[in-house]
């Protein structure tokens, strides 16, 4: 189905409104539905599941340190409209629509981060085993930033937020509002997600198994990457912003399952980044492009005083051998042909804010932890971290306020984005190794110095993108909260089947730790293993186009 381009303008999503505001801060029912939207001028209204009847939900404004308290309502259908495979983590129960919401890049509580065995069913008639509460508690003391909440329900992550339930989470300081940042009707988010869609009506299209799926494979089965063949930005399909001559800040969300990005302006124009992950970078970083993996957050600002009556587009620069004519290499318009209402007030700083360095010298553990890619029993792609299984006992219980260093070390032949839940982290650089010897004699040798990192990856970040043959530093320091989290690569499909970890975040004083999560037991720290046949290593698994 060749739908045209640049016909549709950008949507903006709605503002989120609360029930109540009292000393406890804003309160908020948000209700998850089927529903239908149009996504695109010539497309029939598409099938979705979304957050109050809108692809992407509505957008939650917070102030720091003004917390919010979210009643996420499951009223979706006991049945999914997308294939899941029932073969994995206990799927094979009646109703098969689960949920719970992750509020990515928050720093919550326990109890209100979404973990994924605290899903839920219609009208919470049935519980994971580790649910807790039906109101989350966001207390937002954290530095201004972009955030966004998602599904994160054990095994059909990748589904549920393909079906549409996702949506942005604006976190506002008054630090930021003194630097005259653009703001209001030029402060934009876009959210840029690939979809594709059934020739025959119009729907949805997810895959129901592999290509090439094995003898004993399932149907359906989980498959190792899904890349569509359409750009939606704010839900539309390759749309159009029409704008002043004058400066704009945009948000940028990759919210794709496993996509990543190189976007650059065909006016070669300069993006201005000036916040990433966690918030406002230590100075502004002139970039001509940038790589953005799967729920990374980039914030630029981009000048259009100079580009009056221009059409500008934003596109995917997909390589020097790619096809040109392929269509994920635009992303959406920008129309420089709206009269500028007034002088353009907003600035362009140099310098940002003030981000302490985690410190080497307080660091109480080094972690060096593997990206693996194998094959299960059946011939199933299966990524683990650290070569574990999710239900493996948890090996990672850093203290509450400890630092640590994490070694992210990708021995499979594909970059991953890693998210750790909880935490802002600071990267310290990448360190090459031989990647071939190791496949061959698992003995990991150094090639190079270690590599910085880039500019625009020297603030704090929640997930960050680890090359293959490459070894990411990381330091993390694990507070404000002890607890019960998740560390994972964030390609959905990957995280569904089985590159996710619990991580236990234990405060040395408690003597009510949360409860264990079934099948879990105790890692290495403190306990013996389970053990458990590894997959079969590290055959190339085929993740098609990046």
């Amino acid at each position: 189905m060749a739908l045209e381009k640049f016909v549709d303008t950008l949507p903006i999503m709605e503002a989120a409104q609360p029930t109540h505001v009292d000393d406890k801060g804003a309160h908020y029912e948000i209700e998850m539905t089927e529903f239908t939207q149009k996504l695109h001028r010539d497309l029939e209204p598409t099938q979705l599941f979304g957050y109050n009847g809108q692809y992407p939900g509505p957008t939650i404004h917070a102030q720091r340190h003004q917390p919010v308290h979210v009643k996420w309502i499951n009223n979706l259908p006991d049945r999914h409209f997308l294939p899941i495979d029932k073969s994995i983590h206990h799927l094979d129960m009646e109703p098969e629509v689960r949920t719970v919401v992750h509020l990515h890049g928050a720093e919550t509580r326990a109890d209100s981060d979404g973990y994924p065995e605290a899903w839920y069913t219609r009208g919470f008639e049935q519980k994971g085993p580790l649910f807790e509460r039906e109101i989350y508690e966001y207390p937002n003391a954290q530095r201004a930033a972009t955030l966004w909440y998602h599904d994160h329900a054990m095994g059909i992550t990748r589904l549920n937020v393909y079906a549409g339930l996702e949506g942005l989470y604006l976190l506002h300081d008054k630090d930021e509002d003194r630097l005259k940042l653009p703001s209001g009707d030029y402060d934009i988010p876009l959210l840029i997600q690939d979809r594709t869609f059934n020739e025959e009506d119009g729907s949805l299209f997810y895959p129901r198994q592999p290509n090439n799926p094995g003898p004993n494979f399932p149907d359906p089965c989980i498959v190792p990457f899904f890349g569509g063949n359409t750009i939606l930005v704010n839900g539309k399909v390759w749309p159009y912003l029409e704008v002043e001559p004058r400066k704009y800040r945009f948000r940028l969300l990759n919210g794709s399952n496993s996509r990543g990005y190189t976007l650059f302006l065909d006016s070669d124009q300069t993006f201005y980044q000036i916040a990433s992950d966690g918030g406002l970078l230590r100075r502004t970083v002139p970039l001509k492009e940038f790589e953005f993996e799967p729920a990374e957050r980039i914030e630029v600002i981009i000048d259009f005083s100079k580009h009056v009556g221009e059409t500008i587009t934003l596109r995917n620069n997909l390589g020097p051998n790619a096809d040109p004519e392929n269509p994920i290499a635009d992303i959406m318009q920008f129309r420089v042909i709206l009269p500028l209402k007034g002088r353009d007030r907003s600035r362009l700083p140099k310098h940002l804010s003030t981000i302490p360095c985690l410190r080497q010298n307080d660091v109480t553990k080094i972690r060096n932890l593997t990206l693996n890619g194998g094959v299960d029993d059946i011939g199933r792609a299966l990524l683990l971290l650290d070569n574990h299984f999710w239900h493996d006992p948890i090996t990672e219980n850093p203290k509450l306020g400890a630092t640590e260093i994490w070694n992210i070390i990708n021995v499979t032949n594909f970059p991953h984005p890693v998210h750790i839940h909880l935490i802002q982290f600071q990267v310290i650089g990448h360190q090459a190794f031989d990647l071939p010897l190791y496949n061959e004699t698992g003995e990991i040798q150094l090639i190079g110095p270690l590599i910085p990192p880039k500019e625009n990856e020297r603030g704090w970040k929640d997930t960050i993108a680890a090359p293959a043959g490459q070894i990411t530093k990381l330091i993390c320091r694990f507070t404000p909260y002890a607890g019960l989290y998740v560390w994972h690569c964030h390609i959905l499909e990957h995280e569904d089947y089985d590159m996710m970890r619990p991580m236990r975040v234990v405060d040395p004083t408690d003597n009510n730790p949360s409860p264990m999560p079934p099948g879990h037991g105790y890692g290495h720290d403190n306990g013996t293993p389970i053990e458990r046949p590894r997959p079969r290593p590290n055959p190339p698994i085929d993740h098609g186009e990046h």
